[in-house]
């Protein structure tokens, strides 16, 4: 983690800056707001700023949104009230830590805001076939196209790679392509020159520079605008970037790892995604496995969410307990880990007993989380609907349609307008089928019906 901390901090920079070298960040200092802009525009990157209360907060936050540079804010001060940190928050700082620092604050605070030192969890064999082949490929200089479905945990296999490659001690940027506007992107990727456009008050250096001599994650990067990709390309293979507005190109030495819950060769296929680019990426391929197909993490994630947001909300660890543990292990988990994790979060904060049970695992809504269909549940509904499609076969369009049309006309109970909604017709269309079914001598199901009667119905 880097870390840029801006003034004196009421004179305990020293012990600040000691506190969070111990906790593995990096520690950079200016003395004021512009020094600071300056350092960030110039590629000295940070994933967090402590700013001295004295400096001015909300004049810093505007800053880094008029120059479109992301990087959270904690608030530092001595001898303050309860309203100068709440006044500190509502001007842009993500948190508020009071000095002098404790030791165990700032490395709770480092964690949350920075939110960057997730672990690889890796129990069950599916993954563990992922983890070896990353460890391997990880001291290479080779481009790695990571995919999965969203919530799989793709970025924390982006860091990973990172910390087993022989770039470990250098930078990790990344930057969400999908996030950013396309007019944006290249921009933040590539940099610009003072002047370049509206706005461009200064030389601004881009995510390339900014990784240079560590690595690069382009996450989601199938979002990426086809001219750009033309751009991105030329920076791959040549080691060689453009600034917007520049008049130079400017070599740069990072490793490029790539993300996508999409599939880039069906993207390539339809002409929204360079086939020579996904080459060039693709050199080797991570792929995640769904959380539905690593059931042995489901626990192992379960345990190790628990006791980090017990920690990050101040509240006493509590064990799950052997019930809650059969619903998390039966779920099908369509948003994968991010789901899971989110779950244990709102257990830890609902939960009230001496463990977490299955009454605290409840939905955003607040409804209880339902386990997974029970074995087999899955195989009945595909065997009825093999059944259903066999029974399709050898009937003409007109008898599907009319099957369909007193289907649905009979679970609305004969009422026609609710089931030309959920036809998609008007009722009018409705109506002239009926006639004509009820005229060769169909019967159809009259208004309070859900089947026809022994005679046909007026339409």
């Amino acid at each position: 983690m880097r870390v840029l901390i801006i003034g004196t901090l009421g004179g305990q920079l020293g012990e600040a800056t000691r506190i969070a070298m111990k906790t593995g960040a990096k520690v950079a200092h200016v003395d004021s707001l512009e020094a600071a802009m300056k350092a960030l525009r110039a590629g000295q990157g940070a994933d967090l700023l402590m700013a001295d209360l004295q400096i001015d907060i909300a004049a810093l936050s505007a800053a880094l949104k008029s120059e479109r540079i992301h990087v959270p804010i904690v608030a530092c001060g001595v001898r303050t009230t309860p309203e100068s940190a709440a006044a500190a928050i509502r001007a842009g700082a993500r948190e508020f830590i009071p000095l002098p620092p404790d030791t165990d604050l700032i490395a709770a605070v480092l964690a949350a805001v920075a939110d960057d030192e997730r672990p690889m969890i890796a129990r069950d064999p599916a993954i563990r076939k992922v983890v070896a082949l990353a460890e391997q490929v990880a001291p290479s200089n080779a481009s790695i196209l990571i995919t999965g479905e969203s919530g799989s945990g793709k970025e924390v296999m982006a860091r990973f790679v990172h910390q087993h490659s022989k770039r470990a001690d250098k930078p990790f940027i990344s930057i969400n392509c999908a996030a950013i506007p396309e007019n944006l992107l290249e921009s933040e990727l590539f940099g610009h020159e003072k002047g370049a456009f509206t706005g461009a008050v200064a030389r601004r250096i881009g995510k390339f520079e900014e990784a240079d001599g560590g690595t690069l994650l382009l996450d989601e990067i199938s979002e990426m605008d086809a001219r750009l990709q033309a751009k991105l390309l030329r920076a791959l293979q040549e080691r060689v970037i453009d600034r917007v507005g520049g008049s130079r190109p400017v070599k740069v030495d990072i490793r490029i790892l790539a993300t996508s819950n999409r599939d880039l060769e069906k993207a390539v296929r339809e002409g929204t995604f360079r086939e020579d680019l996904l080459f060039r990426l693709n050199v080797v391929n991570l792929r995640l496995p769904p959380l539905r197909e690593r059931p042995g993490d489901i626990a192992a994630l379960a345990d190790h969410f628990s006791a980090y947001y017990a920690a990050a909300n101040g509240v006493r660890v509590r064990p799950i307990s052997e019930a809650a543990r059969h619903v998390l292990l039966n779920r099908p988990w369509p948003g994968n880990v991010r789901e899971l994790e989110n779950a244990i979060h709102r257990a830890v904060l609902l939960a009230d007993g001496d463990e977490i049970g299955p009454e605290a695992l409840r939905a955003p809504d607040g409804t209880m989380l339902s386990e997974a269909p029970a074995p087999g549940a899955a195989d009945k509904a595909a065997a009825a609907a093999r059944t259903t499609t066999r029974a399709m076969v050898g009937q003409t369009v007109a008898q599907m349609e009319q099957d369909l049309i007193l289907d649905t006309l009979g679970h609305c109970l004969g009422n026609r307008t609710h089931a030309a909604n959920i036809l998609g017709i008007s009722i009018r269309t409705l109506r002239n089928k009926l006639k004509i079914y009820a005229g060769n001598g169909v019967p159809v199901p009259l208004p309070g019906e859900s089947h026809a009667g022994s005679g046909s119905a007026p339409a």
